[in-house]
């Protein structure tokens, strides 16, 4: 079995050489870490302009040097706060989800903005969170997630990042999925109801995700065509 903290650099490295904007995709990752431009350039020995003019696009195109020092930077600030994103790397090689539990987990090379993935699966906001962005998101049988999963495997569905969108099918009130969010830290930035109309949502449902700052929205859309739609989504 590989390492995942080689396994991680590598990902990481891969999305920024290969995406169309390097410079997003550096900062998604460094927003993944949570790690402050400042921080990163402390830790690189460049002043904080360096890092922001790199994400900016102001500068050129990273190159290979640029990215490898930028990678193992971040894994390094990692590693002194105790490896949580290595670990959770590693909790995402290892999940295995049945495909009847999980239809899509997906990660993006750039944050983007929640409102075109409330749009893009036709999605009616109820709560507006404290996350404006996101980085990836799942798609959940919401009836086989709670009854097979363990605590453990329901985090998993996080996928590389909390900052995402879990998208619960299959829902006939919303119940479920929001208690459930209540006892599985750290939460996501937005749930999205698959099957309700916003009249038919448990009454509690706008409160519970407002008290964990988690944008809450519905759906009716026809499944298959809004999973076909995130196939080619962002």
């Amino acid at each position: 079995m590989r390492d995942p903290r080689a396994e991680l650099a590598e990902r990481i490295a891969g999305e920024v050489t290969l995406s169309d904007d390097p410079g997003a995709t550096l900062r998604k990752w460094r927003e993944e870490f949570d790690v402050a431009q400042t921080t990163l350039a402390d830790e690189l020995d460049v002043s904080a302009s360096v890092v922001s003019d790199y994400e900016s696009g102001r500068r050129k195109n990273p190159g290979i040097a640029v990215v490898r020092r930028v990678v193992e930077g971040l894994l390094k600030i990692d590693e002194r706060r105790g490896g949580d994103r290595v670990r959770q790397h590693a909790r995402v090689v290892s999940a295995g989800f049945d495909q009847d539990v999980v239809y899509d987990l997906r990660e993006y090379s750039t944050t983007v903005p929640l409102s075109r993935f409330f749009t893009s699966i036709g999605a009616t906001s109820i709560v507006h969170g404290t996350a404006d962005t996101i980085a990836g998101h799942t798609v959940i049988n919401s009836v086989e997630a709670i009854k097979r999963l363990s605590s453990e495997e329901f985090y998993r569905l996080y996928g590389q990042s909390t900052n995402r969108a879990l998208v619960f099918t299959d829902v006939t009130r919303g119940e479920s999925p929001l208690v459930a969010l209540r006892v599985v830290t750290p939460t996501p930035s937005a749930v999205v109801l698959h099957g309700i109309e916003r009249d038919a949502l448990w009454e509690h449902a706008p409160a519970l995700a407002s008290a964990d700052g988690v944008s809450l929205a519905t759906t009716t859309e026809p499944l298959d065509s809004r999973l076909e739609a995130l196939r080619e989504f962002p």
